[in-house]
């Protein structure tokens, strides 16, 4: 039975959601020896490096991409990998995880919001409905086991990378709806724009510190794996899904990221934890249900 361009695409984005789950482990594992802004830099500024040579194939689309689409591609790499990625390894320093992923879970609903008025795309009252029950689900995971502590400074920077996020949603969405530009093409162009800036502005800050071959080997797979192959897979999807539907999609990297840190970190779920899971999935869901 042949699937539906829809299933397929919400497929691609829950495998990319998982892949960068697996990057919070990693990450974790890894953060005090490397330098956050270094570390992200680093990890992105590898990854278009090993995209790059595929624009040989695409070089006549480059050749012919118009003034507006240059500027939109330099603005998506700016916000979504510059601020926003930077702003998350930026507040990791100053707020504890849980709960900054708490408070990440309101990108979907700036997304939401947002999509309104700049892509004309109102969700349905279902997918309201749904936005609603992921928020409750992820309120009453967290809850039992999270007081939202953390620095002033942590929480300055966590609403900044909230906002830069639900922003990227969007600018990512307006870019890949009309299918003009290729997925490989806008992730690539606006991966080394965003990278390159992330990267100097590490290394400038923070600098380069000794690495060790463990750390290297992390640094590449993040960049190969979790980043090269799954940002194009997740420009892919966004032709066809809705910037709400990716985004609520995207969050549910704070359940598996739960349940990834419970299966490899031994950290338990606690009964209020496994009933936020299921509002949270259910959430989902709703968002997602129109499937033809």
């Amino acid at each position: 039975m042949r699937r539906s361009p829809r299933l397929l695409a919400i497929l691609q984005a829950v495998f990319v959601t998982f892949l960068w789950s697996t990057s919070w482990v990693l990450i974790k594992l890894n953060i005090k020896e490397i330098p956050p802004l270094t570390f992200a830099g680093l990890r992105y500024s590898i990854a278009f490096l090993v995209l790059l040579p595929w624009l040989w194939k695409r070089k006549s689309e480059v050749l012919a991409l118009s003034p507006k689409k240059w500027k939109q591609l330099i603005v998506l790499g700016l916000v979504f990998y510059t601020l926003t990625q930077g702003g998350q390894f930026a507040t990791l320093n100053h707020l504890e995880a849980v709960s900054f992923s708490l408070l990440m879970n309101f990108t979907t609903l700036l997304v939401a919001i947002i999509g309104i008025f700049v892509l004309k795309e109102a969700p349905s009252r279902l997918q309201w409905f749904g936005i609603l029950i992921f928020i409750i689900g992820a309120v009453v995971y967290f809850s039992p086991s999270a007081m939202l502590t953390g620095k002033l400074l942590g929480f300055a920077l966590a609403g900044f990378t909230v906002c830069a996020n639900a922003i990227s949603s969007v600018l990512g969405r307006s870019i890949n709806r009309d299918g003009e530009v290729s997925p490989l093409v806008v992730t690539v162009f606006s991966m080394g724009i965003g990278a390159t800036v992330l990267l100097g502005i590490g290394l400038a800050v923070q600098g380069l510190p000794p690495i060790s071959l463990s750390a290297w080997i992390t640094i590449f797979w993040l960049a190969v794996v979790n980043t090269a192959l799954a940002f194009f897979l997740w420009n892919k999807s966004l032709r066809i899904l809705s910037a709400v539907e990716s985004s609520i999609i995207n969050s549910t990297m704070l359940v598996q990221i739960a349940v990834l840190a419970w299966v490899f970190l031994g950290e338990q779920i606690t009964f209020y934890g496994l009933i936020g899971l299921a509002l949270a999935a259910v959430g989902v869901l709703l968002v997602n249900w129109k499937f033809a």
